[in-house]
């Protein structure tokens, strides 16, 4: 898709929807390769939190990111698992591991941009603005790592726009009603979350022409099957279930947004992955990430000896009953000699506590997704991982620094009993899809 969406007379205005630290990495992919950059003096104003139709504190700038002195993944020992930014839970101390910091960065444009000497007002020569609207979550660890992630695309030259959209019952109509303008004027959405309400409702609201969906890990397969197939827009994990009542009120929402997702004369849909699309509905391109902004931006690591673990959310989402899991992590650890555990920010305090105080594990909680971590290094010469997204993108974001990414399958019997009825097939074929990586039995007990 060409990044020349706008009208004749107007650079193409894009707005960049993000709930999550991996959406917002790959939307920064997304414009690396599309050659975006920010509105600049020329560009449209944004609203500030005083002027964006009554939205008050609701809308703001990106917070101060708040960093430590040496940024990084907070490491904790087997007896501390970290709870939100480098904190111990239980008032052990955290201190920033020996990884090397994010370079500070000067306002600098995309590849090819500067090469083609055509940016005046900070307008591309393709005339492309890109605003990055980030609709923050209440969870600690998620705003911690969107945060750094708003910061870093802000050193690259983005516009940036943070939004309180959770911030009390009123918030979500300050947060609309303050976006309502940008939205009717944007020439193309690029959206995180398909699935997300918050955005789904956003999409009543737009006349764009130009929809693009970013990975927002294994959750984007699940949605371009679901678009292929006519079906209404439902989390994998939660498809089987009966629909509540909120879903029943939300369903004319989320029917109109499937059907502006559904590629038209009058409408284009670009799905952006490192995934695997199979089924690839009629008329929506399918353009592939390689993670070259962050292979450019970061790196080579530095590479040890020992094997790394990488967490997942499966025990919070309810799929995995959690005793299983901690066996598992446990024999697998002890099979591969893992020393470090890399936390999934949505896993909960208890749980990282019992896994360092059971398995002995270093217990890491990530300032930044994992592909740029691990990218920066140090990094374990193998990282074992369960069925999810990094098994797909860390082959990507490594390619050529000899790092071996092994993915151990889900065992049917650790499944809950209230897990989705197509859990097991949908974890499979996350892992039989990988490419680039090692496949391991289910662990047994010892």
């Amino acid at each position: 898709m060409s990044p020349r969406a706008g009208q004749a007379g107007h650079p193409a205005r894009t707005l960049a929807f993000v709930e999550s630290p991996v959406q917002l990495l790959n939307v920064l992919e997304w414009a690396h390769l599309h050659g975006l950059h920010d509105p600049g003096p020329s560009g449209p104003a944004e609203p500030s939190g005083a002027d964006a139709g009554g939205a008050g504190a609701a809308t703001a700038s990106v917070p101060p990111p708040a960093l430590p002195t040496q940024p990084g993944p907070a490491h904790i020992g087997p007896a501390h698992a970290d709870h939100a930014h480098g904190g111990s839970a239980h008032g052990g101390s955290a201190h920033a591991g020996p990884v090397p910091v994010v370079p500070a960065q000067g306002r600098r444009l995309p590849a090819g941009v500067a090469a083609a000497g055509a940016v005046a007002g900070g307008t591309a020569a393709g005339g492309a603005e890109l605003t990055v609207v980030v609709l923050s979550p209440t969870d600690p660890m998620t705003r911690g790592q969107l945060r750094r992630m708003a910061d870093l695309a802000r050193d690259e030259g983005y516009r940036v726009r943070w939004e309180e959209a959770r911030g009390g019952t009123t918030a979500p109509f300050h947060t609309i009603g303050g976006l309502a303008g940008s939205l009717r004027r944007a020439d193309r959405i690029v959206m995180g979350d398909p699935f997300s309400r918050y955005v789904q409702l956003l999409l009543t609201i737009t006349r764009a022409r130009d929809l693009v969906v970013v990975d927002d890990g294994t959750a984007t397969m699940e949605f371009v099957a679901q678009l292929a197939r006519g079906e209404r827009l439902v989390r994998w994990h939660r498809k089987g279930g009966r629909p509540g009542a909120r879903d029943l009120l939300f369903a004319p929402v989320s029917s109109s947004a499937r059907r502006r997702l559904t590629p038209s004369d009058r409408r284009r849909v670009e799905v952006f992955s490192s995934m695997p699309v199979t089924e690839i509905p009629d008329g929506v391109t399918v353009t592939a990430n390689d993670f070259a902004w962050t292979r450019a931006r970061f790196g080579p690591p530095r590479i040890t000896q020992s094997a790394d673990l990488v967490g997942t959310s499966l025990v919070e989402t309810g799929v995995v009953d959690g005793d299983r899991y901690l066996e598992a992590v446990r024999n697998l650890a002890k099979a591969h000699g893992a020393t470090r555990y890399f936390a999934h920010r949505r896993e909960s305090a208890e749980k990282l506590h019992r896994l360092a105080a059971e398995t002995g594990l270093e217990i890491v909680r990530p300032d930044l997704p994992l592909e740029l971590i691990a990218r920066r290094g140090p990094i374990g010469r193998t990282i074992l991982s369960f069925p999810s997204t990094v098994v797909h993108t860390l082959p990507l974001a490594l390619a050529g620094t000899g790092v071996r990414v092994a993915v151990c399958d889900i065992d049917p019997t650790w499944l809950t009993d209230t897990a989705s009825p197509r859990a097991q097939g949908f974890l499979s074929g996350v892992t039989g899809t990988a490419r680039d990586v090692h496949r391991l039995a289910a662990v047994s007990p010892a």
